[in-house]
C-alpha cells in the first residue's frame, strides 16, 4: 500500500479532493473532532492542563477556541496532548488498510509534524487565495483570528509545493477535480 498525502493551505480543498480518489481516507480533522466529542481520557488531560477553561465533557469548541486565543503557546500545548492520539489512530488506519493499493491522508500538519516517508506520494492542492478566503468566510462559526494562528503553525505553501510530487490547481470545479485525480492515479499506478 502506498500513502497519498494531500497538503495545501487552509481551505484549499484537501478534504474535497481526498474523497475523489476512491480509496480509504484518514481525515485528521474528523478524527480530532470525534476525539473531542467521545474521548473522556483526552478530556481529562485537557481539563488538567486548563482547569478553569474547560467545564464538562464533551469538550466544547468555544472553550477550545478561548484556550487557543488566550495565549500563543496554548495551541502547542493542546497539540502535544492531541497529536500522539491522532498519530496512533493514523497508524491503526494504515494497518487496517495495508491490503489496499492506496490510502489517502488528509492531515493538515502532515509535513509540519514530519509524518512523511520517502515512499509517500505528496500532492499539493493549490487554490486562488481570494477563492480560499471566500470559502473560509462562508463557513459557519469560523473565527478569522483562529485561522491566522493556525496558518502561523504551518510551513509556507511554497515549501509544501516544493516537497510535493504533484500539484493540483483547484479551480473549485468538480469535473476538473475528478479529471486531475484520475490523471494522477493513472501516473502512479504504472
Amino acid at each position: 500500500m502506498r500513502r497519498i498525502a494531500l497538503v495545501g493551505d487552509i481551505g484549499s480543498g484537501k478534504t474535497f479532493f481526498s474523497k475523489l480518489f476512491g480509496y480509504p481516507v484518514f481525515n485528521a480533522d474528523l478524527v480530532v473532532s470525534n476525539l473531542y466529542k467521545k474521548d473522556k481520557s483526552l478530556f481529562k488531560k485537557i481539563k488538567k492542563k486548563f482547569p478553569s477553561k474547560v467545564s464538562s465533557f464533551p469538550l466544547k469548541k468555544e472553550e477550545l477556541l478561548k484556550i487557543i486565543l488566550q495565549k500563543k503557546n496554548n495551541l502547542k500545548v493542546l497539540g502535544k496532548i492531541v497529536h500522539p492520539i491522532v498519530r496512533k489512530k493514523m497508524r491503526n488506519f494504515i494497518k487496517a488498510n495495508e491490503n489496499k493499493k492506496f490510502a489517502i491522508l488528509d492531515i493538515p500538519l502532515f509535513l509540519e509534524n514530519k509524518l512523511d516517508t520517502k515512499n509517500d506520494i505528496i500532492i499539493f492542492i493549490e487554490a486562488d487565495k481570494k477563492k480560499i478566503w471566500k470559502k473560509i468566510n462562508n463557513r459557519k462559526n469560523i473565527n478569522l483570528k483562529l485561522i491566522k494562528i493556525l496558518r502561523k503553525n504551518q510551513i509556507s505553501t511554497r515549501l509544501k509545493k516544493k516537497k510535493s510530487k504533484f500539484v493540483i490547481i483547484n479551480n473549485f470545479i468538480r469535473n476538473a477535480a475528478k479529471k486531475d485525480v484520475k490523471l494522477i492515479l493513472k501516473r502512479i499506478s504504472k
